[in-house]
């Protein structure tokens, strides 16, 4: 059925409402008003008394009242807080229990966006939007932030299928063989299955996922397993962690030069920016904004901006760039803007000078496009300081053009420059402010961002109404060819068709004219004279002709939304980061897009470009490109961070670990320390047995992957706050927690505390407890020892039981008490 037949449109329903009696909640002063404002009941965190505003209009109301949660999970929370104050309210799943209920103060779930106390009867409604007046966010933006997070999808196990490779921190690498549910005496637990060298099999508690991260190296299935008890995993280690101290060291001193140097500290009016931005036609998506948010506070911050922003094709890098530009220029400085191709370069010329139409701002362009003339005179202009933007390609690098006083340099997809030009580049960075928008980072980009050389913005938010692009990959064939194209012909648009070999591109002309009479075909590559090149490109766009014929000229940038099709010739001889970019050509509307990758009709591809041809097609979904790039880094073998070799020695220990261990290198360098034994867990890793069944039971989350990836997520949660977000989600995606997944929450706050004192083991019965410390010696142990020997002064219940080892006598019977026992000894070895 079509969405009309079973909706109402916006007027069809007022008229139907039309004949009810409309209730209006009035609210401040107005004495015929139903409903009247609350008084503030605010929590104030900093107070010693956080609720003493809703308790006060709690004792002081005559009537009963509801407090309402967003969601279910929000519910849980609130309830949680509310009594760690000595608020108890009574549940209640709707309204009517509430009318019907007794209880003065009851707690339930409501899309009410504000509270009131009704007028004639005693009833009054309280929302978070009055209990977190300050903090609260609107749920679709909390949903929105917690989505935007990077670092989840890269540490995420999300992409994880059976046989996959992945690396666990103690016993290397071994390859994943799905769940597994076995009982060991406390009830059913759930457990990852790893198989390794020589058959051998190692399982791994779901609450203990922080030690295991996903593979990213060589060919996963070139790769060998370690074999468990022999020495070759601390041997790999051994010789990465030896790499990962020159490294380390090099890029202190890359580091060091960044910190050093002065940048500019762009000033400019808020005021201004923001009526900029209104000349932006949409509005921004979360990502975006993040992304606008933190380049300029880097510009404004006085260290040299560089900035890799990371956002699938069309998803608005463009708007980025601009506002970057308008600081820049505001605070008279100039704007070098440089692009790969002709093509793009133009077509960023025609934003700018759009966008600035209506500033005291003059852009202008350098590239095959314009004649000597025009650019000798742009040079000149440039040189006197009366151009403040200066769009163009590689030519702006030459020696000829001077700024007087730039600013700032944007630079469009790096990785399609050559070594020369980057090299060049690598001088300008050491002066102003760099700013590089890519749509697949080239491992080595991604890879140092990492690493945090660089700073890092991905935008993965679609905007609205965009539509996922459909792939299909398939043999040379007549008959698909000619049904793709007179489908998008039918509908009025256009095709791209791409013949990546310019000597053959007349007779590929030929064969299309015979195979569809009805395409006006016209050739577009990068041997046609400019001129020739720009009247094909702008009759396209005009839709004179309605099949562009082309070599990969059109692989950046080109912006043609009637353009929804696109056929790429043999697209085993691609890149992926090609593929992913030809592909974004299309789908720039609400248009359904669709991409045809078609092989040679006689040969089989070869075995690296069928997993690209996979990986393109697997990551149909919007925002793709920066996995993409992650599983570049897989199918080339992760990169060597500083070297020049673009495939990579990482493959020995998979790159998230290198990445782990040179972080820790880097941090201690930095912080005037001797480098730590990198062949050692890295942080304290706590492996925590609560003796009772801590997982989600199937009924509750019934696929397998699903509850891998929530596994995954629990483990890299580094704090309370995003714990509690996770039982939010996890109770308003599947409703309220059993008693099993209670256990894993707890078990995870409880290896956060552990953490901060030192226990990397802590085995917890219903009357004992062992707590194992990690070796508390050298500079900076987690705790101080003299702590522990207190408290076995203090209380006769602890004893020594070995080195670093701790016994507790201590009666729980429940999980409760035995969290809340623990938590309590927490606290006091902490302060």
């Amino acid at each position: 059925m079509a969405p009309k037949e079973i909706f109402l449109g916006d007027e069809e329903f007022f008229t139907a409402t039309h004949v009810y009696p409309a209730l209006r909640l009035g609210s401040g002063n107005n004495k015929d008003a139903l409903a009247t404002a609350l008084p503030s009941v605010e929590v104030n965190r900093k107070a010693d008394e956080p609720l003493a505003a809703l308790k006060g209009f709690l004792s002081g109301f005559k009537g009963r009242v509801l407090l309402l949660a967003e969601s279910a999970g929000r519910r849980e929370t609130m309830a949680e807080y509310l009594a760690e104050y000595g608020l108890n309210p009574a549940p209640c799943n709707e309204f009517s229990a509430f009318i019907e209920g007794e209880a003065d103060f009851m707690l339930g779930v409501g899309p009410v966006s504000g509270g009131f106390i009704l007028q004639d009867s005693p009833l009054a409604v309280i929302t978070e939007n009055e209990l977190y007046a300050a903090t609260a966010r609107p749920r679709h933006k909390r949903e929105a932030a917690r989505r935007a997070n990077l670092e989840g999808w890269l540490r995420d196990l999300s992409e994880l299928k059976i046989g996959d490779p992945v690396v666990h921190e103690n016993h290397g690498i071994g390859r994943y063989q799905g769940l597994v549910h076995m009982d060991y005496g406390s009830g059913s637990e759930e457990f990852l299955h790893l198989e390794y060298a020589e058959g051998a099999t190692l399982y791994v508690p779901v609450a203990q996922l922080h030690v295991i991260s996903r593979y990213s190296g060589v060919d996963p299935e070139a790769i060998e397993l370690h074999r468990l008890g022999s020495g070759q995993w601390e041997k790999a280690k051994k010789k990465a962690a030896e790499q990962v101290r020159d490294t380390a060291a090099e890029l202190l001193h890359l580091y060091a030069q960044r910190a050093a140097r002065k940048g500019h500290t762009f000033e400019f009016k808020q005021h201004d920016l923001e009526a900029f931005a209104d000349g932006f036609g949409f509005e921004e998506t979360p990502d975006q904004q993040t992304a606008i948010n933190a380049v300029v506070e880097d510009m404004r911050s006085g260290k040299p901006m560089d900035r890799l922003v990371c956002g699938d094709v069309g998803f608005g890098k463009t708007e980025v760039a601009l506002r970057a530009a308008f600081v820049a220029v505001a605070g008279g400085k100039q704007v070098a803007v440089l692009c790969p191709t002709t093509l793009l370069a133009e077509q960023h010329y025609q934003n700018f000078a759009d966008r600035f139409a209506d500033w005291p701002v003059k852009v202008a362009e350098i590239s095959r496009f314009r004649s000597a003339k025009e650019q000798d005179e742009a040079i000149k202009l440039l040189g006197e300081g009366k151009i403040d933007v200066l769009v163009g390609t590689h030519r702006l690098l030459q020696k000829d053009v001077q700024f007087s006083r730039l600013g700032l340099v944007i630079i469009d997809e790096e990785h399609r420059f050559g070594v020369r030009q980057k090299e060049a580049l690598k001088a300008l960075r050491a002066e102003v402010d760099i700013l590089t928008l890519t749509a697949t980072p080239i491992p080595r980009t991604l890879g140092m961002s990492l690493e945090g050389l660089r700073d890092f913005s991905v935008i993965a938010t679609p905007p609205q109404k965009r539509l996922a692009i459909k792939t299909f990959v398939s043999k040379w064939s007549k008959g698909q060819i000619r049904e793709a194209c007179l489908r998008e012909f039918k509908r009025g648009g256009q095709v791209y068709f791409l013949h990546n070999e310019v000597d053959t591109i007349e007779n590929m002309k030929e064969r299309l004219e015979e195979l569809m009479p009805e395409a006006r075909i016209v050739v577009g590559h990068g041997q046609l004279p400019e001129r020739e090149l720009e009247r094909v490109m702008r009759e396209f766009t005009q839709q004179k002709h309605n099949m562009l014929l082309c070599s990969t000229i059109i692989e950046t940038g080109i912006d043609n939304p009637h353009a929804n099709t696109i056929i790429i010739n043999r697209a085993d001889k691609f890149g992926l980061a090609q593929l992913h970019q030809l592909r974004g050509r299309v789908g720039r509307s609400h248009h359904q897009a669709y991409a045809y990758l078609l092989t040679d009709e006689h040969a089989k591809p070869t075995a690296q470009a069928q997993r690209r041809l996979e990986a393109i097609t697997a990551m149909e979904e919007l925002g793709s490109g920066f996995f993409l790039a992650m599983h570049d880094l897989e199918i080339r073998g992760a990169s060597e961070v500083l070297g020049d070799n673009q495939s990579g020695e990482i493959h020995e220990i998979g790159f998230a670990m290198y990445t782990n261990m040179l972080n820790a290198a880097v941090k201690a360098l930095k912080e005037g320390k001797a480098v730590p034994d990198l062949t050692q867990p890295l942080s304290v890793t706590s492996e925590i047995n609560l003796r009772v069944p801590a997982l989600l039971p199937d009924a509750y989350c019934p696929d397998v992957h699903e509850r891998l990836t929530l596994y995954k997520r629990f483990a890299n949660c580094d704090s309370e706050d995003e714990l509690r977000d996770m039982q939010e989600e996890l109770i308003d995606r599947f409703g309220e927690l059993p008693q099993q997944a209670l256990s894993l929450l707890e078990t995870h706050r409880l290896r956060l505390l552990c953490r901060r004192v030192g226990v990397s083991k802590l085995d917890a019965g219903d009357k004992s407890m062992t707590l194992q410390f990690v070796p508390l010696v050298g500079d900076s142990p987690p705790i101080d020892p003299i702590k522990i020997i207190q408290l076995i002064q203090s209380d006769r219940s602890f004893k020594l039981a070995g080195q670093d080892k701790l016994t507790w006598q201590k009666a729980t019977p429940t999980l409760k008490e035995r969290v809340a026992a623990l938590k309590e000894l927490f606290k006091k070895l902490a302060n």
